[in-house]
């Protein structure tokens, strides 16, 4: 279980987290929504332990992130699969080294055994034998899911995906989207989606938590939100709610 305590941030005076208090329950998949510059990426971060609030805590499964070891840190971290917004892939690799990455870094796997992670997770995404291929000959739905197969990698126990379907055609986001549900269904997964898309919110997440001025504002499940009568909550799906994909072009 992830667990957000009264979490504050802030960068250069400007607060960016001003309390945020956050359940996610164990296998649970939740959306992270807002509006842009609320907060949600400085979130995971923090999820992670790459920021340390400024007050508050994370735990997960119940120990603080920000009181442990360094090295008990680092093995926490390997428990994470993390898709980035850009896939941050390494353009001076291939594809193998790109997803084998957290295996060669954390683990003492015979490079057999790798190769044969790797194969795995490029199948489950749907990009068979492409090992040896780089990051420019990709076009930007495969960079994404090549991240995608990275961050299966390890097989986590939980899965944080920043923005997954942000500069992909509705095609490819549907794609995205669909691997998404079949990988969390199969590896029960804790995951976090942060995402503008209405489409993913309302299709792949168990419930949707919405940030508005440095705090969470609302809690509930997709059909919930959608259907909620908050003025804020309603002028935010307004705006990115009635042309679900139009985002993807930002």
């Amino acid at each position: 279980m992830i667990e957000i305590r009264n979490l504050k941030k802030a960068f250069n005076g400007n607060s960016v987290l001003r309390g945020v208090d956050l359940i996610i329950p164990t296998g649970e998949t939740m959306a992270v929504v807002g509006q842009s510059g609320c907060g949600k990426s400085v979130l995971l971060k923090h999820i992670i332990g790459l920021l340390e609030p400024d007050e508050g805590e994370v735990l997960i499964d119940g120990r603080s992130i920000h009181t442990m070891p360094e090295k008990e840190l680092y093995a926490l971290r390997a428990r994470f699969g993390f898709l980035f917004q850009g896939a941050a892939l390494f353009d001076s690799m291939t594809v193998l080294e790109n997803v084998s990455l957290g295996l060669v870094e954390n683990s003492s796997l015979p490079e057999e055994e790798i190769r044969r992670i790797v194969a795995e997770k490029l199948g489950m995404v749907g990009l068979p034998g492409i090992e040896e291929k780089k990051p420019a000959e990709l076009s930007g739905g495969m960079r994404k899911r090549v991240g995608l197969a990275r961050a299966l990698a390890t097989n986590p126990d939980y899965m944080l995906y920043d923005e997954p379907t942000t500069g992909l055609d509705p095609v490819m986001s549907n794609q995205i989207d669909a691997l998404i549900a079949e990988i969390t269904g199969k590896m029960n997964a804790t995951s976090i989606v942060v995402t503008h898309d209405m489409f993913s919110v309302y299709t792949i997440v168990d419930r949707v938590a919405m940030m508005h001025q440095g705090r969470i504002y609302f809690t509930g499940t997709p059909a919930e939100f959608q259907t909620a009568e908050d003025p804020v909550v309603r002028d935010f799906i307004e705006r990115f709610g009635a042309h679900a994909r139009r985002h993807n072009d930002r």
